[in-house]
């Protein structure tokens, strides 16, 4: 039994790693002084070989001597967790997170009373399923594991431990005889669980992946959330316009917002179905990662927002017209489902990048039932407002007001299409690591800025009453300012030193013995911005990110930044933004893909000042 406050440990793990050699798995375990613990790792699969199609499982044990025990992966600070991360692997392999047993309780005196913290002693044998696709080549093939631990007795915290392995898989041929292997071992499985972590607002959220109803649900809401995301939100109104001139035929109304439905839902299904087929596709946002896309889409929205601004009626080309069919048409409400989820899709985290994420590594079946869920709960706003007309009643349908409404969400729209169209071209000319322009920015602002003083003027001149010209004219201002303070403020400067990764520059900064903050980010990423410009932007995260006892690194995947992600995966995310900090020793401090200024404070003066 640990009889010893978290305090006490947090101050003898700071002693051990100053006193301590480096701890590596082959080391030997005494009871005298301050040795290192000896941890064996070995691995073993369920069967001789894998076929195309087909599904094996690793086994990673870990063997803990008596006295020690490893923390769990469910620890916090200041205990490290356990952690086993694929960091590479063939493009034709599908692997999931790792599946952990349910971990012991130990008791311990804390300096409020009992306390407790999950623990594995004597074996650990966690799962890693893996599942081989169609096209994998008959032969040998590689993983690398990357497991981290820190051993304890029930005096002292050792220094956190990392072990990197490689594991041979033998894959087989279609006609090929697979047996399966070591059934004692994986007995376990069945007992184990897996727990997914779901970032929410600064909290972790763990759910059991046994219980995929629950994440069901939890993918259901974040794809509801997604419509109040910088990305979509400028669309509503629109959308809620052409519901409203249908409004008066119910079954018209309900036809387009059952219609748009079926567009947001069918393009999460073809990003699923992407993902589950193409090599190297594995995340939601990986299509803005293509800058042929990422313009392409900038053009769209262009073009819808000329139409939407009323401009359609200058004497265009023919061919025009049809790329841009009336929103309040069946063509137009299923285009405007389309787009309206592509747009969501830079913004999926943290909303439900996790769940996400998580079922991009899964099979199939469960990959598309999960996006299929993502669709339905981003279509579900639409599909009611459409099933229940009163609840848009009052939404103007014709008249000054509802035409000064389109144009301000049309230059909106553009402003947007300048945002995507800048950050296509610039993924363009960048040269990884070199940070991309960010000169469309002001572009970005002008037409924020126009909408601003057209609505200005266009209030006083439409309406006498003194309430709207308030609260218009205040809006107005407010985008007017907004877009200019926006500008500067993205264009200007980075208060931060930071250097651009690349995979030697990571290794010597790995040599310095110092504590390394990676931060993963792209132009096309607007959480990315949000959290860069709210967070780490702060004077206090500021001083600290460019103290001379820290490396401050940023990994830019606005071009063709292979290296970057790599490096993302490795890190033991998918999805950006996603920000890790490495403890001088190596080991993974910090993870995060929706941190608050509190968190990162905390956890880099922990990084970079152990001993206090």
């Amino acid at each position: 039994m640990l009889m010893l406050s978290q305090r006490w440990a947090c101050m003898f793990t700071a002693i051990t790693a100053v006193l301590a050699l480096p701890v590596s798995a082959s080391a030997q375990f005494s009871l005298s002084g301050f040795a290192k613990p000896s941890v064996e790792v070995s691995t073993a699969w369920s069967s001789t070989a894998i076929k195309p199609e087909g599904h094996a499982t690793l086994a990673v044990i870990l063997e803990i001597p008596e006295p020690l025990h490893i923390n769990s992966h469910l620890a916090s600070a200041p205990f490290i967790p356990t952690t086993i991360q694929v960091i590479e692997s063939p493009a034709f392999l599908r692997i999931s997170t790792a599946v952990f047993p349910a971990p012991k309780d130990l008791i311990f005196n804390s300096g409020t009373g009992k306390a407790s913290i999950k623990i594995f002693s004597e074996k650990l044998v966690a799962y890693i399923p893996v599942a081989l696709k169609g096209s994998a080549p008959p032969g040998k093939s590689q993983i690398t594991l990357r497991i981290g631990y820190q051993a304890c007795d029930d005096k002292t915290c050792f220094t956190p431990a990392q072990v990197d392995k490689v594991v041979s898989l033998e894959v087989a041929s279609p006609s090929a005889e697979v047996k399966p292997i070591n059934p004692e071992l994986f007995a376990g499985l069945q007992n184990s669980e897996e727990r997914l972590n779901i970032p929410c607002f600064g909290l972790d959220f763990q759910i059991p992946t046994s219980k995929f109803w629950l994440l069901l649900i939890v993918a259901a809401i974040g794809g509801f959330f997604l419509n109040l995301t910088p990305c979509v939100l400028p669309l509503l109104p629109l959308k809620m316009m052409g519901l409203s001139q249908a409004a008066g035929n119910r079954r018209r109304c309900f036809l387009l917002g059952l219609t748009m439905s079926a567009g947001v839902i069918a393009f999460w299904m073809a990003l699923a179905i992407a993902i589950c087929t193409i090599s190297g596709f594995n995340a939601t946002n990986k299509l803005f990662q293509y800058p042929a896309f990422t313009v392409s889409v900038g053009v769209i929205i262009c073009v819808m927002a000329i139409g939407m601004s009323g401009l359609f009626s200058l004497r265009l080309p023919s061919w025009i017209y049809g790329i841009n069919p009336s929103h309040d048409s069946a063509l137009g409400a299923l285009l405007f489902g389309i787009m309206t989820a592509v747009l969501s899709t830079p913004c999926t985290a943290p909303f439900m990048g996790a769940a996400a994420a998580w079922s991009a590594t899964q099979p199939p079946a469960i990959t598309l039932t999960t996006f299929a869920v993502i669709g339905v709960g981003m279509a579900m706003p639409y599909l009611l407002l459409s099933a229940f007309p009163p609840l848009i009643a009052r939404v103007p349908r014709t008249g000054p007001a509802s035409e000064l409404i389109k144009q301000i969400m049309g230059l909106l729209m553009l402003a947007a299409g300048a945002y995507f169209l800048g950050t296509g071209l610039a993924s363009i000319w960048a040269e990884p690591p070199d940070p991309p322009s960010q000169a469309y920015w002001w572009f970005v602002a002008i037409f924020v800025l126009a909408s601003g003083l057209w609505l200005l003027w266009r209030t006083f001149r439409i309406t006498e009453r003194l309430f709207p010209r308030l609260v218009f004219g205040l809006a107005g201002l407010a985008l007017f300012f907004g877009a200019v303070h926006a500008a500067v403020r993205f264009t200007r400067a980075s208060p931060i030193h930071w250097i651009y990764f690349t995979p030697d520059r990571f290794t010597k900064a790995q040599q310095t013995g110092k504590p390394i903050l990676l931060e993963f980010t792209a132009a096309w990423c607007l959480n990315c911005h949000a959290l860069e410009q709210g967070v780490l932007h702060q004077p206090e995260v500021v001083k600290l990110l460019n103290s001379t006892n820290l490396i401050s690194m940023k990994v830019d995947l606005t071009g063709n930044n292979n290296a970057g992600d790599q490096k993302l995966l490795q890190a033991g995310s998918r999805a950006i933004p996603y920000l890790v900090l490495y403890s001088a020793d190596g080991s993974q401090a910090f993870a995060s893909d929706a941190y608050t200024r509190q968190q990162v404070v905390s956890a880099l003066q922990k990084a970079m000042w152990p001993m206090q």
